[in-house]
């Protein structure tokens, strides 16, 4: 008579401590969901020794319990094979708000943390490094050299060029926190290009003259000079008629990234500058530069497709981000006398 009763009793002891071992160490409170905690599961780590690792965190309140649901979670595996696997190694953001079957759920799908970095449109490869610098996610000379370690066989539709400007796509990006390596960056930016920017090229590839790399040098071009965005395809039409007619572009950004410097409305460049000889340099030099100068965007590259139909040949930049264009360089050198006034 008394073993049911003692069966029941031990059922329900055994029933709340079960319910108390897998409960979230924390009620959610709103001071508790603030605290996160970065938890690095290495690959090859077994599940018990995942289990120490949180109870010496105060993520979970019993090694044995987690190790009994890792047992259930590895019979389940076995049993279901399209369940996705077991415990998967990488960077997680786990919190004490969580259960113990919440935060193994998480572990298992691999839901690791995730970072975000945006590079805008127009940034050299210089500027990208110095900003993964910044955001301390490694050197910008690991950066660079990642860069430079990029093989044409990996992408077969990369032109044959000295540097990667211009094709590591400009976009906000997520990655997780294991693959936070600057290879892994770069293999992401360019394969963001292949997947946004290269079918723009491909679907307009039978009405253009220009080749993939002087697509992209001139729309670079084309990014650095745009700063209203209804004047981009303006300034495209008047890139490509001076390329028609033979006349040099007379691109001030492509001398600054010849010489590395940045004017300013206080500093513009000087006589010296413009005169001043090297590739980049498409006052002295005609037709486009050997490589893109920055990161175009999309409405750029699109511009730089279909640019406006236009008598304009000349445009000088206002210090408000818009031009005056001109047909003539007697209506230029007005506009540019005009604009200095305004100064």
């Amino acid at each position: 008579m008394l073993l049911p009763i003692v069966v029941a009793f031990s059922g329900w002891q055994g029933w709340r401590w079960w319910s108390w071992a897998i409960s979230p160490v924390m009620s959610a409170s709103a001071e508790a969901r603030d605290r996160q905690v970065l938890v690095e599961i290495g690959l090859g780590t077994s599940g018990q020794q995942i289990g120490t690792d949180l109870a010496d965190l105060d993520l979970i309140r019993s090694e044995q319990a987690w190790n009994i649901w890792a047992k259930w979670l590895r019979l389940q595996a076995k049993l279901k094979p399209e369940l996705e696997g077991y415990f998967q190694a990488g960077t997680y953001q786990l919190s004490p708000t969580q259960s113990l079957p919440e935060i193994a759920a998480q572990i298992r799908s691999g839901t690791v943390i995730q970072t975000t970095y945006t590079i805008p449109e127009g940034w050299t490869l210089a500027q990208m490094g110095n900003y993964f610098e910044d955001q301390g996610f490694f050197t910008s000379q690991e950066f660079l050299e990642a860069v430079n370690r990029v093989s044409g066989q990996d992408y077969p539709w990369l032109p044959s060029v000295p540097k990667l400007e211009g094709f590591l796509f400009p976009d906000t990006y997520q990655i997780s926190g294991d693959n936070l390596t600057a290879d892994r960056i770069v293999q992401q930016m360019l394969t963001q290009f292949e997947r946004v920017a290269l079918p723009l090229y491909q679907k307009a590839q039978a009405q253009t003259d220009l080749s993939l790399l002087e697509w992209v040098t001139l729309a670079s071009i084309v990014e650095k000079e745009s700063v209203v965005a209804q004047e981009r395809g303006v300034i495209s039409g008047v890139f490509h008629n001076r390329l028609r007619t033979g006349m040099t572009l007379g691109a001030d950004p492509t001398v600054e990234y010849g010489l590395g410097i940045k004017q300013t409305p206080d500093q513009p460049l000087t006589l010296k500058d413009v005169n001043t000889p090297n590739p980049y340099n498409t006052y002295l030099n005609p037709g486009l530069p050997p490589t893109p100068i920055a990161a175009p965007g999309t409405a750029s590259l699109e511009a730089t497709l279909y640019p406006e139909t236009t008598e304009y040949l000349y445009f000088v930049a206002r210090y408000d981000g818009t031009h005056i264009f001109s047909r003539t360089l007697n209506e230029h050198n007005q506009a540019i006398n005009q604009v200095a006034q305004q100064r």
